[in-house]
């Protein structure tokens, strides 16, 4: 078996992002009362533009149930650390600065604590992209279209999707 990489459907995941903003998706938990629903949410949009989740116990990210899932599926910050060290099957991403952000791509933010704690989805970026014109949607604190610049952060770290992998049979 080897890898093969393919596009992330950016198209695909804002679509995700503006039908569910404000709702729910009833396929998946909701984890509003337990700690908050953003990156649950982030993973669903990440998982429409990928179409493939990564099943490796512990370090993976999927969700099959509310407890059949990785920590990275849900938690901030294993959210980030899969993304930035995949080395394989599924989708994969780099932090950068702002300037390199699309639509489909993520930030997280720390609100009014130190460690980052916020998930929100990309669904729109300027021409030059600034905290003004990069708009987000987001679960916890629902919002659509909504500007990053009225967020009060102590930090911001923006993760571009590169891609997405997926395993298939080596050639006879």
């Amino acid at each position: 078996m080897k890898l093969i990489t393919f596009d992330y459907r950016r198209d695909l995941a804002v679509e995700y992002a503006h039908r569910w903003a404000y709702g729910r998706n009833p396929e998946y938990f909701n984890f509003q009362g337990i700690g908050g629903d953003c990156t649950n949410y982030a993973s669903q949009c990440l998982y429409a533009g990928a179409g493939v989740m990564n099943y490796t116990p512990v370090y993976g990210w999927y969700y099959i149930t509310a407890n059949a899932r990785t920590a990275s599926w849900t938690g901030v910050g294993y959210f980030y650390n899969f993304l930035v060290n995949n080395q394989d099957v599924g989708p994969y991403a780099r932090e950068t600065d702002l300037s390199a952000m699309e639509p489909g791509d993520f930030c997280q933010l720390a609100l009014d604590r130190d460690e980052f704690h916020h998930t929100p989805v990309i669904v729109s970026v300027g021409e030059t992209p600034t905290l003004d014109n990069i708009l987000i949607a987001a679960h916890s604190r629902d919002a659509d279209y909504r500007p990053l610049s009225t967020y009060r952060f102590r930090a911001v770290r923006f993760l571009h999707i590169e891609g997405v992998r997926i395993r298939v049979p080596e050639e006879a």
